[in-house]
């Protein structure tokens, strides 16, 4: 059983147990389906899922689902094919489930759990940062209706970790494309990658880089009160970075300090962040 994931149906779960264990395991199998109560058929689903069976799992409980659709096994046969579904790695249908439960049982107490198997449905099939990272957006949507419609549940913490690894994901695409143009000297081009870094990113552990980036970028085009300034923020925030030792050695060693300077977007930058002078 899988007492803690499976919401914490107590009851539900020893007597679907018990019918387990007078239907020997889930023997009979020549018996009809039609012929079997929604326990049996559900503790058939449960032992498919103890058997690492998930597919055939999710077969009983949306059997459950269809034979007795407005009864309270029918109702925790949806989210539980959602759980077998996403155990098979058939993202698709676990997904599909998951929103059908909440669609249909916005206020029950599995709901959130429903939600969270939604959010992995999208989490769990984000690939390398090389990839399109549509489903990283889609992820963090979900998860992020976990954390705020369910903050009490037992899901919001994990939701919240895996919210900012997803962040960070995103931030990890953009320097990505950042470094490939900044490698091919396509500074505007990269400039703008780290931009959104810097700016929209600022949580993750990628605004070192991508300031010590900015640094590299800007003096490459002469812009040299942009270096200094993405330096300064370097330097305030992140002195104890390689990027910071970095960047520092890039601009003394053209005689520049690391101070802000001139009014660019990265003073307006420095002024918040640093001094706090939002307005």
């Amino acid at each position: 059983m899988q007492a803690k994931l499976l919401g914490g149906k107590g009851a539900i779960a020893a007597l679907s147990l018990l019918v387990l264990a007078s239907c020997g395991g889930g023997s009979g199998g020549d018996v009809p389906l039609d012929d079997l109560t929604a326990q049996e058929i559900f503790s058939r689903g449960e032992a498919s899922l103890e058997a690492s069976e998930p597919e055939q799992a999710a077969s009983y409980f949306a059997e459950v689902e269809r034979l007795y659709p407005y009864s309270e096994w029918g109702k925790r046969a949806l989210v539980m094919q959602a759980y077998a579904y996403h155990r098979d790695r058939d993202y698709e249908n676990s997904r599909s489930s998951a929103q059908r439960y909440i669609d249909f049982y916005p206020g029950d107490e599995d709901a959130a759990w429903a939600q969270y198997l939604l959010a992995l449905s999208y989490y769990d099939q984000i690939d390398d940062v090389g990839r399109d990272q549509g489903l990283t957006f889609q992820a963090l949507q979900a998860l992020r209706a976990v954390i705020e419609n369910y903050p009490d549940s037992e899901y919001a913490r994990s939701a919240v970790l895996k919210f900012d690894l997803a962040f960070d994901h995103l931030a990890a695409k953009e320097m990505e494309i950042g470094r490939y143009y900044l490698k091919r000297k396509h500074y505007s081009a990269a400039i703008n990658r780290f931009r959104v870094v810097v700016e929209d990113f600022q949580t993750t552990t990628h605004t070192p880089e991508a300031l010590h980036r900015l640094v590299e970028a800007y003096l490459s085009l002469g812009l040299e009160d942009e270096a200094r300034t993405a330096g300064a923020i370097l330097g305030y925030n992140y002195r104890s970075t390689e990027w910071y030792e970095d960047s520092y050695a890039l601009l003394t060693g053209r005689g520049l300090t690391m101070e802000p300077s001139g009014d660019n977007w990265l003073t307006t930058v420095y002024r918040q962040v640093i001094r706090g002078e939002w307005l």
